[in-house]
């Protein structure tokens, strides 16, 4: 098996808990991190001692021995980082939400279609088990037509509030929901109406609300509350519910079937995304990455999260914030992406 080598570009929390992913897959080589901060640089070289540093991403999307590029940055520096990889002709791992607008998007796709490299972006949740089988039960019309779905990705205050100075969580989380909802739907919005409430002084707004309205057929509600009292046991209390005609269905992210109690109180642990066991991380981020690795060895571009498909995420959810901040509905185009590609 050819083994791949990757190159991380930034390394905050989830830079790391990235390139401690990657020295788990077989496979797959850590072969170089980048960050702007020297200190930060430096403490992850000594955890990651194997692998080369770098201070400018330039020197990793033009590294000769580099296969993969993962950019685990900030998400408005993706567009630049994602655009430069893919010129010099790397294949790009690049975290949600692809890029900071809906036309950055667009220019990110059209520099992947001139690109010999393939673009992934990290749509984690299409890698857990619970949502795929949801999806899968769907596609066998067990719960028949969808007419109505709800969903909420909320978080305690001290995770929100690291947040709400970097990304909104319309952008941040209920991306993900808006993503599985077209598709459990398999095709895009008619209309999106969304509120935003301000409770802090953050940048963005503590909470989002997006209504998705598919023509007269389907509804989906989505909340995304980043403001929950400390006490609250999950990690990040995430359930999305789907009705259909025929029958229903809920995957349950709460509750991860692992609670422990201390002088703290009860806490669950993550148990799905990326937990670590016997010295070495798992779970869905694991699946994720070792997937576009396989593609990338077998020379096969990614089907289960398509570019088109991050694009029109970010769309629909920059197309939510428009709608809250005029706080009236916005009609959506079938052909948000680009004139002959439908996002279907």
């Amino acid at each position: 098996m050819k083994t791949i080598r990757w190159g991380i570009i930034g390394l905050g929390r989830f830079g790391t808990i990235h390139a401690e992913t990657l020295q788990s897959l077989s496979g797959s080589e850590l072969a170089a991190i980048c960050n702007h901060d020297d200190v930060r640089l430096q403490q992850a070289a000594k955890c990651f001692p194997s692998a080369a540093t770098a201070r400018h991403y330039s020197e990793v999307v033009h590294a000769a021995d580099i296969d993969v590029v993962s950019i685990t940055t900030h998400w408005q520096q993706h567009h630049a980082i994602a655009e430069a990889a893919l010129k010099a002709g790397k294949h790009v791992f690049l975290e949600k939400p692809m890029a900071a607008t809906g036309e950055q998007c667009r220019q990110l796709l059209a520099v992947a279609d001139d690109s010999p490299g393939y673009l992934m972006v990290g749509h984690i949740c299409r890698f857990d088990p619970r949502v795929t089988l949801a999806r899968e039960a769907i596609a066998q019309g067990r719960i028949g037509r969808i007419v109505s779905m709800y969903a909420k990705r909320n978080l305690p205050k001290a995770p929100g509030n690291i947040r709400l100075d970097k990304i909104s969580p319309l952008m941040g989380d209920g991306i993900h929901d808006a993503d599985l909802m077209m598709w459990f739907m398999g095709r895009t919005p008619s209309r999106v109406y969304a509120r935003n409430v301000r409770s802090n002084d953050f940048t963005y707004p503590d909470l989002g609300w997006a209504m998705l309205e598919f023509d007269d057929s389907a509804v989906g509600v989505i909340e995304t509350n980043w403001c929950l009292p400390e006490t609250v046991p999950t990690v990040i209390d995430a359930r999305l519910e789907v009705v259909g005609t025929d029958g229903t269905l809920t995957i349950d992210c709460s509750h991860t079937g692992l609670t422990l109690i201390d002088a703290k109180g009860p806490k669950m642990s993550d148990t799905v995304f990326w937990p670590q066991q016997h010295g070495q991380r798992v779970g869905a981020l694991a699946t994720e990455l070792a997937y576009f690795a396989n593609c990338v060895r077998q020379s096969t571009a990614p089907t289960v999260i398509t570019p088109d498909e991050a694009a029109r995420a970010v769309i629909v959810m920059e197309t939510a914030e428009q709608s809250a901040a005029i706080g009236q509905p916005v009609e959506l185009s079938e052909l948000l992406l680009r004139p002959d590609h439908s996002a279907d």
